[in-house]
């Protein structure tokens, strides 16, 4: 048997990686499964239920004609609980049987900035999980972590094993890579390097499933539907897209019979999702809880903001992308049906989270390649400005929900809010912008966009008031 060591046993892997393993093993393929956990102490209710369960649970699917479906899902042979020195998950991993160490990190998970180099000075948590690592503790970020593992398994003399990202981040095998090379030069772990160059690989990925945060409604109507009280139970649309760079050092499994797509660059497939899919999530988000909506599908068929997010992917992230493998005006309206979707019921809580993370990764550079064309970017300026409407709503303690971002300084983002041109001190932040930030035509589009915008929410105080 061979294993898959994955980090972070959250619903998203849960709706997708776990779910083609587990079709794999249906067709008689039983060489591969999954082993599991997380690197910190939360879900701790999910992971006891996954344990009580042997690590099956039940997924409910939903198409956007409403038709749902339940699979109950075999396919993680062990959750390992969590506890803090990550013992069993370095055992795990420092396993020979162990081939491949999966994670799902969120975008400020990876710590990178704009050059992707480690951003040491704004994350306190990074710095400190250096320090642990260095006076022999577990580490619990994903660079920690994986160093934790990785020298267990140089010691064990356990063989190369691939690193394996299941996440939204670009060029995600490349970045994250990056980091943890830059993790171990800081070290000054020699041994460790030369070992992770020799013996590991990092293929770049693009995942695609909406997978809301799971609610009491859908264990009732699994438990409706199957008579089992599942405990883990969890739903996503039907929609399932995986795409993976064919760079494996230790085997793999045979994704490709269950539609994975084994391919030697994911670059187009990645771009083409980053700025169609979730680059238009995040304004949909954004623009639906300015319009006092509690969930995605309401502001997807919002026409106002609807139009907002077709006008962006049709006047400037498509044209950009050109020529491309895919027929982008498609997906295009692929994914606002998706997005329309109310049997999905995801929040705009949960997408419009970390936008500090997700501008200079998912929009700037839709920003960045229509100013070097020097070409209107109006509609995707749409964008960063509906987030500084929201952050003013965040600033002033209105927005109807607990908002989290993890690369955001509250200071910074407060003092954006105060200051006597919100829109410049806005488009100042290098954090947002980088080598973009004040430059004139940005400050001066973002001016206008952000004029729509407050035209937008004016207009639905009135309708409401």
């Amino acid at each position: 048997m061979n294993f898959i060591l994955h980090l972070g046993l959250g619903s998203f892997h849960r709706a997708h990686q776990a779910v083609y393993v587990h079709e794999l093993r249906q067709q008689g393929d039983t060489s591969w499964a999954i082993v599991g956990g997380n690197l910190r102490p939360d879900m701790a209710e999910t992971i006891a239920a996954l344990q009580a369960q042997g690590g099956r649970y039940t997924l409910e699917t939903v198409t956007p004609q409403g038709e749902r479906s339940y699979t109950r899902i075999e396919s993680i042979e062990r959750v390992i609980p969590y506890q803090d020195d990550l013992a069993p998950l370095i055992a795990a991993g420092a396993d020979a049987a162990t081939r491949i160490i999966s994670f799902t990190v969120t975008e400020a998970g990876y710590y990178l900035d704009a050059d992707n180099q480690l951003d040491w000075a704004t994350f306190a948590d990074l710095r400190a999980d250096l320090a642990a690592v260095q006076t022999g503790q577990a580490g619990h970020s994903i660079y920690g972590a994986l160093v934790s593992i990785l020298r267990a398994r140089m010691r064990a003399g356990a063989g190369p094993v691939t690193l394996m990202n299941c996440d939204n981040l670009r060029h995600n095998g490349e970045r994250s890579r990056g980091g943890l090379l830059q993790f171990i030069d800081a070290l000054g772990d020699t041994a460790l390097k030369a070992w992770v160059l020799a013996n590991t690989r990092s293929p770049n990925a693009m995942v695609d499933r909406i997978t809301p945060r799971p609610t009491p409604e859908v264990a009732e109507r699994v438990k409706a539907a199957t008579g089992w009280e599942d405990k883990a139970a969890l739903m996503g649309e039907s929609f399932i897209q995986w795409v993976i760079e064919d760079q494996f050092i230790a085997g793999r499994p045979a994704w490709e019979k269950v539609g994975v797509e084994m391919v030697d660059s994911v670059q187009a497939y990645e771009e083409a999702k980053i700025r169609l899919l979730n680059a238009t999530h995040s304004c949909i988000a954004w623009a639906g809880t300015l319009a006092g909506y509690r969930y995605i599908h309401e502001g997807t068929n919002d026409a106002a903001i609807r139009q907002m997010a077709y006008d962006y992917v049709t006047d400037d992230a498509i044209p950009v992308l050109l020529p491309c493998p895919i027929n982008l005006a498609q997906y295009r309206d692929v994914v606002l049906d998706r997005f329309g979707n109310p049997a999905i019921a995801d929040t705009n809580q949960r997408v419009a989270m970390d936008a500090f993370s997700k501008i200079p990764g998912m929009i700037a550079p839709t920003i960045r390649d229509q100013l070097a064309r020097n070409a209107s970017f109006d509609s995707v300026a749409m964008l960063p400005a509906l987030f500084l409407a929201y952050l003013q709503r965040w600033h002033a303690g209105q927005i109807p929900y607990d908002y989290q971002d993890q690369a955001m300084d509250p200071a910074v983002a407060h003092a954006i809010c105060d200051a006597a041109d919100p829109v410049a001190a806005y488009a100042a932040d290098t954090t947002l912008w980088g080598e973009m930030a004040s430059e004139p035509r940005l400050v001066a589009t973002l001016r206008q966009a952000f004029a729509r915008v407050q035209a937008f929410v004016a207009g639905r105080a009135k309708s409401q008031g």
